[in-house]
């Protein structure tokens, strides 16, 4: 291009005129500096937001994650949080990055689970496992069922059974809301393969050791 069609393109002020603001693809709000597209901002939010993202119920933001997971991860990666990606579960988590030689600021609060909690827990996991070895793709349990189970590993001279009973549903609720059961019908659900990401076999070895020991305290 010769000097003199470059000369044509510019004002004759010497200055470009601006774009206006809402026609700049690359902002996405009023004072917007971010460089990611709305789509991976939505997923890296989301990441933060929940415990996990699963393929089977957001396929377009795991696909999203997959095809934007470098960029996500370094973004993870400044707020002192590692991205962990399950690809044969389907999985996506977080985890809090930690670390003896270096000072990193907690973001991420563990919040334990309840007695009753670790207790269902403890059974959906066991009732996976089982599934699982005897070949079955998925595992499924009734309230009545995780009720009955999880009462026995209480004090039995307790006579509030009301209260016992509450504890059990609110703690089947809360494992509902995080993902780990479904409820396919009134009273029945489907185990979730994130029961296996919150309680490792190793952790779950641990737990069935003590809870033996709990029982036996019981007896005597």
């Amino acid at each position: 291009m010769s000097e003199t069609a470059v000369e044509e393109q510019v004002p004759a002020d010497g200055f470009i005129d601006p774009v206006p603001m809402e026609e700049d693809p690359a902002q996405l709000f009023a004072g917007d500096s971010g460089t990611l597209d709305a789509a991976v901002r939505r997923v890296l939010v989301r990441l933060l937001q929940r415990r996990f993202l699963v393929a089977e119920r957001n396929r377009a933001q795991w696909r999203t994650l997959l095809e934007n997971q470098q960029v996500i991860e370094s973004r993870l990666h400044d707020l002192f949080i590692h991205l962990v990606v399950d690809h044969d579960r389907g999985i996506a988590y977080k985890r809090q990055v930690r670390s003896a030689e270096l000072d990193v600021p907690i973001m991420l609060k563990d919040d334990p689970y309840s007695r009753a909690e670790t207790l269902v827990l403890v059974h959906l996991r066991t009732v996976f496992q089982r599934e699982q070895g005897a070949g079955e793709s998925s595992a499924r349990v009734d309230v009545e069922e995780v009720e009955q189970t999880v009462l026995t590993f209480f004090d039995p001279d307790d006579k509030n059974l009301a209260a016992r009973q509450t504890e059990i549903r609110n703690a089947v609720r809360r494992l509902e809301k995080e993902g780990l059961i479904e409820e396919e019908s009134e009273g029945r659900f489907r185990v979730t393969p994130l029961v296996e990401i919150v309680l490792s076999n190793e952790r779950l070895v641990e737990l069935r050791a003590w809870l033996r020991e709990q029982n036996q305290e019981n007896e005597r």
